[in-house]
């Protein structure tokens, strides 16, 4: 189905030139690449994934306060990640990349999370890029939004925002899925 494979259009403007969507283009290019910027026009990419946060597998409890356990909210608890992203809601989805990063609950009166990850991709012509996202993550509500505050790659100087929702949740181990919908403006 459509809808569970990552929509990688949406491509409103000019190509660049082939040095501009490499992670690894060398300082030169990329000052070459700034000093053009003013001639680039702005894409806007649409991108639709999931995200596997798997408790003790891809995503391990680094620190915690003392009271973290028995606070209502696991205040203070801060995981690390490296989880799978994929084009379809089932963890045996293709693989189009991972989210690598942390996250911590960061409030005492609500279940909330600080959100600090990048979503590095593994598949088509976005191999090799990324987007950062720094946010709140109001876990609770159906529908939640984090920035994306920039990215390399295919995505370099990239900002717009990711909405989530969670597809599944399973309280007594821990294990998530997240469906995400992104839209990046980047050139």
């Amino acid at each position: 189905m459509a809808r569970f494979i990552l929509v990688l259009a949406l491509v409103v403007t000019a190509a660049m030139p082939a040095f501009s969507g490499s992670a690894n283009a060398s300082p030169e290019d990329v000052e070459k690449w700034f000093g053009k910027l003013g001639t680039y026009k702005e894409k806007v990419t649409k991108l639709h994934f999931y995200y596997h946060d798997l408790r003790d597998k891809t995503a391990l409890l680094i620190a915690q306060a003392n009271s973290s356990a028995t606070s209502p909210t696991f205040f203070g608890m801060t995981y690390l990640m490296d989880d799978p992203l994929t084009a379809g809601p089932q963890f045996t989805s293709k693989p189009v990349g991972r989210a690598q990063g942390l996250y911590t609950a960061s409030s005492t009166e609500e279940l909330s999370l600080l959100c600090v990850m990048n979503f590095v991709f593994t598949d088509g012509m976005y191999n090799g890029s990324t987007l950062s996202i720094s946010g709140y993550n109001p876990i609770l509500r159906e529908y939640r939004e984090l920035p994306i505050i920039g990215g390399t790659g295919v995505f370099r100087l990239a900002r717009g925002v990711a909405k989530l929702r969670t597809f599944f949740f399973e309280p007594v181990v821990g294990n998530v899925t997240i469906e995400y919908n992104v839209l990046v403006q980047h050139y």
